[in-house]
């Protein structure tokens, strides 16, 4: 059996007072639907893990399921292989006006074909904001911080809960663990 490691994001988990999940709950979750060696990142819905073969579009669909059966939240889940994640730190064209990796986001993608639906937002002026794309995510540096950003709030408007954004600094700890 081909095991391979699977990073899971989970969509608007412990923002505010909606979706809370302890982060225990979550690892036992997954770990209940087969995986092993889960880990979560923080308290906002980020776990590493590994997957006994199991396409991660298959995976993201079963977390869904679970979430909304054993904890009674709805959340949309996208999963990235290692792979994938390791592609999406190569793809970032915007190390160079990153001065602060909190104002430097990875907007996932849950389906990449949406990449074609972002061709006007690319052709448009941010400002001091840049955006650039990856093979299945969006790299968006907020030079205000990510609340005052245009092209921010347009990336949300455009593609609603088919996006899932981290900072840069999340995506480099998700990185370190799953190729640790």
């Amino acid at each position: 059996m081909q095991v391979q490691r699977q990073i899971a994001l989970l969509r608007g988990i412990n923002v505010g007072r909606a979706k809370r999940i302890a982060m225990a709950d979550l690892r036992k979750l997954i770990a209940d639907l087969g995986y092993a060696d889960v880990r979560t990142l923080l308290n906002s819905g980020n776990a590493v893990f590994a997957s006994p073969g199991i396409a991660p579009e298959d995976t993201a669909r079963r977390i869904e399921e679970a979430l909304v059966l054993k904890l009674g939240v709805a959340a949309r889940v996208t999963v990235l292989s290692a792979e994938e994640l390791g592609q999406l730190v190569l793809d970032n064209t915007l190390m160079s006006l990153a001065d602060d990796h909190s104002r430097l986001m990875a907007f996932v993608l849950s389906d990449a074909r949406d990449l074609a639906r972002l061709d006007g937002l690319l052709r448009r002026d941010w400002g001091d904001d840049a955006m650039a794309l990856g093979a299945r995510s969006v790299h968006l540096w907020c030079a205000g911080g990510i609340l005052a950003s245009e092209a921010a709030a347009a990336l949300g408007k455009l593609l609603g809960d088919g996006v899932t954004s981290r900072n840069w600094a999340t995506i480099l700890k998700l990185h370190a663990l799953a190729t640790a």
